[in-house]
């Protein structure tokens, strides 16, 4: 829904009363571009197809679902003391529906969510865990299932983009024990046989570029951006963290952190050892950063957590489950409904080894078997051959009194 003084003023006129001036706006519209694939220089072309929107009101509509959630990624995208253009795009230009965000409240909002459903021909984003437990009960809203109400909003929906580690595996929700059955949206809707595409966008809290980028890509070229295996756009999660990490030349050199409030930590040196798990997590975050660009957790001191790893398919194996303790290099391991670290496996299973080999050792003894067998050599027959020190002949140097001649 565009905002009536949007269309009266015109997109440039508004931005510039938020305080976004003509070259932020074009700015963002080229990092949008070249974000979903195209050429810097068609900056332009985004900026007229938002400013055509705005004038007509057929900017795609987004409907937005808050599940189980702290809301982070609603802030995140909202950034309420001072919005960026990201936030103006979504959430006064095309946001139709937001528990969170909108104006409007109770059965009013209901009933634009349920008209923006029957119309089709929207973008359905879901932030927090779908929340399974207890018949779906464990999350209600507006007297609805949080089940139902995803089930009825993705079923009509152009796509579905799963904002946020939560939404995409379950993430803090689905930690163990998870009492609640959270789970991803993809894995709900395969089992539920809903075919809509889900785009997941990883990470805790989501970045605002990220869903920018997607809607964009579909008010563009009106398709889906590329995705790999994990049903996340390749250009957004195509590279690890630790290949574009400012603190990757400590890490070649081998200088790392070993204790906050080093002075290895006042240089700046590499936090792999802190538990950073930059190297095995695929995102953008250098590159695109938070907060208007301003920083991010590396380079902000915090080692990585890998929160934009996710695994759609397993709740169990999300990033909060792998990845804590956080601090620490090791990943935990999960058998059954135990978890622990791979250095307690190591030590149980070298001190397993230890008593074999001193049980083996007894039974040995006790059966009478180490008994007899060959004689030990007190001295090889190579040493006997060999001349002893006594005999071996002086070797004397012939060097002279005041040096060489």
């Amino acid at each position: 829904m565009v905002m009536p003084e949007v269309r009266e003023a015109g997109l440039a006129s508004y931005l510039a009363s938020k305080g976004v001036s003509r070259r932020t706006f074009l700015k963002f519209c080229g990092g949008v571009a070249a974000a979903i694939g195209l050429s810097s220089t068609m900056g332009p072309k985004v900026a007229e197809a938002l400013e055509i929107g705005s004038a007509t009101g057929k900017l795609i509509p987004v409907v937005w679902i808050e599940a189980g959630s702290c809301s982070g990624c609603t802030e995140s995208l909202a950034q309420a003391v001072e919005p960026d253009v990201a936030t103006l795009v979504l959430d006064y230009l095309s946001l139709n529906y937001s528990e969170t965000l909108s104006a409007a409240a109770g059965h009013s909002l209901e009933k634009a969510k349920e008209e923006t459903i029957e119309a089709g021909g929207y973008i359905l984003i879901y932030e927090g865990a779908v929340m399974t437990g207890w018949d779906g009960n464990a999350l209600m809203v507006a007297d609805e299932k949080g089940t139902d109400a995803l089930i009825h909003a993705a079923s009509n929906a152009l796509a579905v983009i799963s904002a946020g580690s939560c939404a995409v595996d379950g993430g803090w929700c689905a930690a163990h024990p998870n009492p609640a059955g959270a789970m991803g949206v993809q894995k709900f809707l395969k089992q539920n046989g809903i075919a809509t595409p889900v785009i997941n966008l990883p990470s805790c809290p989501v970045n605002p570029e990220h869903i920018v980028e997607v809607v964009m890509n579909f008010v563009l070229t009106g398709q889906l951006p590329k995705l790999n295996s994990n049903n996340e756009p390749e250009l957004s999660f195509g590279q690890l963290i630790h290949e574009n990490c400012p603190r990757r030349g400590h890490f070649e050199n081998g200088e790392f952190v070993y204790e906050f409030g080093s002075d290895e930590e006042r240089k700046g040196y590499c936090l792999y050892a802190m538990g950073c798990k930059g190297p095995q997590t695929y995102s953008n975050c250098p590159v695109v950063r938070w907060n208007g660009k301003a920083s991010w957790c590396v380079e902000a001191g915090a080692p990585c957590i890998g929160c934009a790893s996710c695994n759609p398919r397993s709740s169990r194996n999300n990033w909060v489950n792998n990845n804590a303790p956080f601090l620490q290099r090791f990943h935990d391991m999960h058998v059954g409904s135990t978890n622990f670290q791979p250095t307690t496996l190591a030590i149980a299973v070298t001190g397993i080894a230890g008593v074999a080999i001193a049980a083996h050792g007894f039974g040995m003894k006790f059966a009478g078997r180490t008994k007899g067998g060959a004689p030990i050599e007190t001295e090889s027959d190579w040493s006997k051959k060999q001349p002893k020190a006594a005999e071996a002949p002086e070797v004397v140097e012939d060097v002279q009194e005041g040096g060489d001649e």
